[in-house]
C-alpha cells in the first residue's frame, strides 16, 4: 500500500470519526442521545456514543483502505462485522453505531476508491460510486452476502435501499438543507436544520420499529411542521424544537436513521469540498 492510500485512508476516518461527534453535539434532536441527556433511549448516554465513536475509528480507516486496494465488497461486509463486534465490545454490548458504520463504512471505501482513480470520474460523487460499485448487491434479497447484513445485521432493509441507490436522501435533502443552513446560522444549528429536514422526509426504520406506521407518520409530521415554519431559520426556533424532542421522548420515539443520515452528510460534505 503506498503512503497516499494510508493518508486518503486516515483521512477518512478522520473525518467519519468527526462527523458522528458532531452529530453527537448537536441539538436539539428527536429523540437522540446528546450531551444534554438520553432522549429516548435508556440503555445509553453520550459517553457510551463516544466509546463506540472510538472504537470505530481504526475501522473506517481499514475500510477506506480496502476501497483504496479496489477491495469487493465481501471483504468490505468482513470489515464491517469485525468492526461492528469491536463496537458492541467497547460499549458493553450496546448497538451505538451499526446503521452509521453500514453508511459511512461504504462511503469510506468509495473515497478510497475514487483517492485511487477507481471513480468514474475524479469528481464522482461518493454516493453515485456507492451505487455504480456495489447498488446491484446491495440491492439484492440478502444484501449480497455484503454490508447489509454485515455492517448491519439486524436493521429493517431502508439503510440499504438508501445506499443502494446512492444515498438520494443525502444528496437531494440533508446535503443542502445543511449547506443553505450553514450559509446563514452556525454550524451546530445548521445540524439540527438538516437533522429536521430529512426527518420530515425519510421512511425511518428506526421510528417505525419503535412506533409502527402511525408513529412514523406522526414523527415526518412533527418534523415537517417545523420545516414549515422555516426550520431554524423561525423565531424561536429552538423552544420550538425542544418540544418536538420532549413529544418524540414521550412517545419512546428516536429518529435514528436520520441521526445517521446527517453524520453522512456532515461526512461527505467535508470530504467533497476538500478531495
Amino acid at each position: 500500500m503506498s503512503p497516499d492510500g494510508h493518508a486518503v485512508a486516515d483521512r477518512a476516518a478522520r473525518l467519519a470519526s468527526e462527523a458522528l461527534t458532531r452529530e453527537l453535539a448537536t441539538y436539539p434532536k428527536p429523540g437522540l442521545v446528546s450531551y444534554r441527556d438520553s432522549g429516548s433511549h435508556s440503555d445509553m448516554a453520550a459517553k457510551t456514543l463516544e466509546a463506540g465513536i472510538r472504537a470505530l475509528r481504526e475501522w473506517f480507516r481499514r475500510l477506506a483502505l480496502a476501497g483504496f486496494r479496489g477491495a469487493p465488497l465481501a471483504e468490505l461486509r468482513q470489515l464491517g462485522l469485525e468492526a461492528d463486534a469491536c463496537m458492541l465490545d467497547a460499549t458493553g454490548g450496546v448497538n451505538t453505531h451499526r446503521g452509521a458504520l453500514y453508511a459511512l463504512g461504504l462511503l469510506a471505501a468509495a473515497a478510497g476508491r475514487r483517492a485511487a482513480g477507481r471513480a468514474g470520474t475524479p469528481d464522482e460523487p461518493l454516493g453515485a460510486i456507492v451505487r455504480r460499485c456495489w447498488g446491484r448487491q446491495l440491492a439484492a434479497p440478502d444484501g449480497g452476502g455484503g454490508p447489509g447484513r454485515g455492517l448491519m445485521p439486524h436493521r429493517l432493509a431502508g439503510a440499504r435501499g438508501e445506499a443502494a441507490a446512492g444515498f438520494p436522501h443525502v444528496y437531494r435533502v440533508a446535503l443542502p438543507a445543511l449547506r443553505r443552513a450553514a450559509a446563514r446560522q452556525a454550524q451546530e444549528d445548521a445540524q439540527a436544520h438538516c437533522l429536521f429536514a430529512v426527518a420530515a422526509r425519510l421512511a425511518d426504520t428506526n421510528v417505525l420499529r419503535r412506533g409502527g406506521p402511525a408513529g412514523l407518520r406522526w414523527a415526518r409530521a412533527a418534523a415537517g411542521e417545523f420545516m414549515a415554519h422555516g426550520g431554524v431559520h423561525q423565531p424561536r426556533w429552538r423552544r420550538r424544537a425542544e418540544s418536538i424532542h420532549r413529544a418524540f421522548v414521550r412517545r419512546r420515539l428516536s429518529a435514528g436513521g436520520a441521526a445517521d443520515l446527517l453524520a453522512v452528510a456532515i461526512f461527505v460534505n467535508a470530504w467533497e469540498e476538500l478531495p
